[in-house]
C-alpha cells in the first residue's frame, strides 16, 4: 500500500479509503466489521462516512454506518491505526437529522449539533477530516445538468462564517482539519481565499465523484489540486457499479443498488452506454477485471490523494483494496484516453 500526504497536513492516507455507505443498509454490522478488518490488515488506513449514511438517506438509517464504525473502534481498541473522516449535511430539506427537526444547513449550530452526535456514534473524542457533504449554497448536484452552470437564488451561510464554526470545533480539539465534498472549482477556491483572508482553518481536500465517465474534475479541480494542495478524494470511481459490467444489457442483479433502490439514472443515457462498452472492452483487451481497471484508474491520477473504494461483499472488496497492483501501462493509459476523446464525460 502506498500512503500519501493529505492536502498540507502531516497526515499519511493510504492510496485506497475504505468507504462505508452501504453499512446500516446493504450491510450488517457484522459485515461492516469485517469490511474494516481486512481492509487494515491490507494496509487501509483512511476509513470515509457521514453523518447522512447509510444510503439512501432515510431516518430509519441515519448514522448507522458511524455506529458500525463506532462498535468496531471500541471492540478493536485500534482508533490511533485509523485516520477517520466524516461529513457534515448540506442545505436541504432532510428534517431528521437535528432535534428540532428543521432542514438542514451548515450553521454554526447545526454544526456544533452534527459534531458532537459524529462523536457520539463514532465512539471517539475526535475526528481526523471533518468534509462539507455538500455546499450550503444551492447549485445543481448530482448527475444534474451536466456541465452547464445555472444560477439560484437562495438563502445561504457566507463560507467566512462557516469556517469560523469550523474553526471552533478544532479549537476544541474535536476536528484535526477540515475539506470539501461536491464542490465545485469556484467553491474550492472561494474556501481557500477565505481562509486565507481571515486566518481561518484551511480545507485539505475535496470529495467529488470522478470516473471514467464522469471527469469533469479536471476540468478546473486537478489544477488547485496541485497549486494549492487540495487533492481529491475520489468516490464512485465504479461509477455506482456500472463500471463493472454487472449492468450490461439491461441486466440487473439480484441485491444491486439498482434493483433495491432504482436511483442510478444518470449513468443510463446511450452516450453513457457506448462508453461503458468501450471501457469493458479495453479492459478485456488487457485481460484485466473492469473494475480493477476502473478503480486503478482512478488510484493512479497525479490529482488523486486517495481513492474511496467501496463493496457490500467481501468478494467485492477484495478486488477494490487489490486493484492498486493493476500495473498502469502507456499502451492502456492510451487507450483510456483515446475512449474518453471519443464520448468525454457522458455521465456528469
Amino acid at each position: 500500500m502506498k500512503y500519501r500526504t493529505l492536502g498540507r497536513t502531516d497526515l499519511k492516507v493510504s492510496e485506497i479509503c475504505l468507504g462505508t455507505m452501504t453499512w446500516g443498509e446493504q450491510n450488517t454490522e457484522t459485515e461492516g466489521h469485517e469490511q474494516m478488518d481486512y481492509a487494515l490488515s491490507e494496509g487501509v488506513n483512511f476509513f470515509d462516512t457521514s453523518e447522512m449514511y447509510a444510503v439512501p438517506p432515510k431516518p430509519q438509517t441515519q448514522g448507522a454506518t458511524e455506529k458500525i464504525i463506532g462498535t468496531w473502534l471500541k471492540a478493536r481498541g485500534n482508533r490511533d491505526k485509523v485516520i477517520l473522516a466524516t461529513k457534515v449535511a448540506g442545505r436541504s430539506p432532510m428534517n431528521w437529522l437535528r432535534d428540532d427537526k428543521s432542514g438542514t444547513e451548515q450553521s454554526r449550530a447545526q454544526i456544533m449539533e452534527a459534531v458532537d452526535k459524529s462523536l457520539a456514534r463514532l465512539q471517539t473524542d475526535y475526528i481526523d477530516l471533518y468534509q462539507l457533504h455538500w455546499p450550503d449554497r444551492p447549485i445543481s448536484l448530482f448527475g444534474g445538468h451536466g456541465l452547464t452552470y445555472k444560477h439560484i437564488e437562495a438563502e445561504s451561510h457566507a463560507i467566512h462564517t462557516i469556517l469560523e464554526a469550523l474553526a471552533e470545533v478544532m479549537k476544541a480539539g474535536k476536528v484535526r482539519h477540515i475539506a470539501l465534498s461536491n464542490e465545485t472549482p469556484w467553491g474550492t477556491m472561494k474556501f481557500v481565499a477565505e481562509a486565507e483572508a481571515r486566518g481561518l482553518p484551511r480545507v485539505q481536500s475535496i470529495q467529488n465523484a470522478y470516473n471514467l465517465i464522469n471527469r469533469t474534475f479536471e476540468l478546473g479541480g486537478a489544477e488547485i489540486a496541485h497549486r494549492e494542495q487540495v487533492g481529491l478524494l475520489v468516490y464512485s470511481p465504479l461509477a455506482q457499479g456500472y463500471l463493472t459490467g454487472k449492468y450490461q444489457n439491461g441486466a440487473l442483479p439480484e441485491g444491486s443498488r439498482k434493483q433495491l433502490f432504482n436511483r442510478l439514472q444518470r449513468y443510463e443515457n446511450p452516450q453513457g452506454n457506448a462508453a461503458i462498452e468501450d471501457y469493458l472492452a479495453i479492459a478485456k483487451k488487457h485481460g484485466l477485471d473492469a473494475s480493477q481497471m476502473a478503480n486503478q484508474f482512478a488510484t493512479t491520477r497525479s490529482f488523486t490523494t486517495s481513492n474511496i473504494i467501496g463493496a457490500t461483499t467481501m468478494e467485492q472488496l477484495k478486488l477494490a483494496v487489490t486493484s492498486r497492483h493493476v500495473k498502469w501501462t502507456d499502451e492502456l493509459e492510451a487507450d483510456i484516453n483515446a475512449a474518453h476523446a471519443r464520448n468525454p464525460n457522458p455521465c456528469p
